[in-house]
């Protein structure tokens, strides 16, 4: 994927053509369309970069900063819903950011060799999954890398990236056929039938409690528990301050409390 230079300024998307990029790629998830909308924000990426680093402390530079942060914009186009209304700065910038601070948390100790080893196979994986649509197998990977696979396995044991194998691979043979990897995966996660029903139910009750809510409430639950926006930024969308938007969210959590502590009494 292709990146603007690092001394790019960062870019107010016209409305007009933002709009029409949305609504083109909202019909058709054409491949050119989301290039399109990728290059069109990119400049989020740069101004949260420069973010960062006008605080003094990052040790990163602005590339390895926009690097990460790519990916992060890359994630927040495929989990972008237009019709919810927010606009998709607001949607993208936490994802960008956080994408940024996992990278420096990864990378205070690794050699830069190391970390541009990263980058190149979180660049590669990046423009694999955007040109086919889905995540790239060891074998696409290396070959955009232009390595052998035993030298992925090498650099990703190194940078301490993740290998994601299918779950049909096999791992080894038993009696007439394979033992696949799905087979071997314990689901820890498994409720039993009479606490998988006591969640239903559970949800059910907080669904409709939620849908009881005054309308103020549930939006503010919605950008803070489903958008992972701040008090701060929820405060920007609905114009009241950043304790306003917190006196709403500890009202809106008092009464879901109330109405399913009643539910369960009643039960």
């Amino acid at each position: 994927m292709r990146s603007p230079s690092p001394a790019s300024p960062a870019r107010r998307p016209a409305p007009g053509l933002a709009e029409t990029l949305w609504a083109s790629y909202r019909a058709e998830r054409a491949p050119e369309v989301r290039v399109q909308l990728l290059d069109l924000y990119l400049g989020l990426v740069h101004h949260a970069a420069r973010e960062l680093l006008s605080g003094g402390t990052v040790r990163l530079e602005l590339d390895e900063l926009v690097s990460a942060g790519t990916i992060g914009l890359v994630q927040a186009l495929e989990g972008f819903d237009p019709g919810r209304g927010l606009a998709f700065s607001t949607y993208a910038m936490p994802r960008i950011r956080g994408a940024m601070i996992d990278e420096l948390r990864g990378q205070d100790w690794t050699p830069r060799s190391v970390r541009e080893r990263r980058r190149r196979i979180a660049r590669a994986r990046a423009a694999l999954q955007q040109r086919h649509g889905r995540a790239p197998s060891p074998a696409e990977l290396a070959a955009e890398l232009g390595v052998d696979e035993p030298t992925l396995w090498d650099w990703e044991r190194e940078t301490g990236t993740r290998t994601l194998l299918p779950l049909d691979h096999p791992t080894s043979t038993r009696g007439e056929g394979q033992l696949h990897l799905s087979e071997t995966i314990a689901d820890e996660a498994a409720a039993a039938p009479d606490e998988a029903m006591t969640r239903e139910e559970t949800l059910v009750e907080l669904r409709e409690a939620i849908a009881e809510l005054p309308s103020k409430d549930r939006l503010v639950l919605s950008l803070y528990h489903y958008e992972n926006l701040s008090l701060k930024q929820i405060g920007e969308v609905l114009h009241v301050t950043e304790s306003r938007v917190s006196q709403i969210r500890t009202r809106a959590l008092g009464r879901l409390r109330e109405r399913l502590r009643a539910a369960r009494e009643g039960r």
